[in-house]
């Protein structure tokens, strides 16, 4: 039995739950297929106009499957997954907000560098341990995070691994509005003010602030390319699995 909702079409703003179909803040494999499926459909899908994200009741997402990076025979599977879904969200033609309710956790804060819109709730966290689990940064964030928060900022976020409140990461420019009530009515009030604009003028202003996305998909390539020989590493395997115990 699924637990995971299906995307939405809700006037012209699809809703698309993060989350795997069995219910988990997490994402494997199956769930990075299935993004990656919903965001090719949507992109040539003319009654889609804009894509909001959400996660889970009280979650936005906890980060990948743990159990997979400990299993090589997944791991074919899941970088091919990983690339397809990072690489069509970093050139998606369509406006992407993201609504936050409680914590964004590793590619569960990952992805919000690509939406054009976060929105967040009093509460919610970020952050982002690839360092802490000897692992490097995803969806070309290593090019995205210091275009965003510059240097400094991405250097501490990244590097240090610190959990950002909703104020800090609102600061920094990784959130844009935070709100007292549901951070996912406010973004679909966002979606549908989107939704109105003439399109071709919306879909090329929006083209034209994001320039040239061929650097992104370049570095998605070369960071899976990282992560893929970091799980293969002995000290990396046995950090993970440490890890995955503590979390059981």
């Amino acid at each position: 039995m699924s637990f995971h909702p299906e995307p939405e079409l809700r006037g012209h703003t699809l809703v698309v739950t993060v989350s795997s179909h069995d219910g988990r803040p997490v994402l494997d494999r199956h769930a990075y297929a299935s993004l990656a499926s919903t965001f090719h459909e949507a992109a040539v899908n003319d009654d889609v106009r804009v894509v909001v994200l959400r996660g889970l009741a009280g979650c936005f997402c906890l980060g990948g499957d743990f159990s997979e990076f400990l299993d090589a025979t997944k791991h074919q599977q899941l970088i091919a997954a990983v690339t397809d879904m990072f690489r069509m969200l970093a050139t998606f033609p369509k406006p992407v907000l993201a609504c936050v309710d409680g914590d964004a956790v590793g590619v569960g804060c990952t992805i919000l560098f690509h939406c054009d819109m976060v929105i967040a709730s009093r509460g919610s966290t970020f952050r982002v341990p690839f360092v802490d689990f000897g692992l490097v940064p995803d969806a070309a964030t290593s090019i995205l995070a210091p275009q965003k928060l510059g240097y400094a900022g991405a250097f501490r976020f990244f590097c240090l691994g610190d959990t950002l409140g909703v104020d800090d990461a609102k600061a920094l420019g990784l959130v844009g509005e935070i709100v007292d009530g549901s951070a996912e009515e406010t973004a679909l009030v966002r979606a549908r003010q989107l939704a109105k604009k003439p399109v071709a003028a919306l879909l090329q202003t929006r083209a034209l602030l994001k320039g040239d996305t061929d650097p992104l998909c370049d570095r998605i390539d070369h960071e899976i390319s990282l992560f893929q020989q970091a799980l293969q590493d002995d000290a990396t395997l046995k950090r993970l699995q440490r890890i995955a115990r503590l979390a059981a």
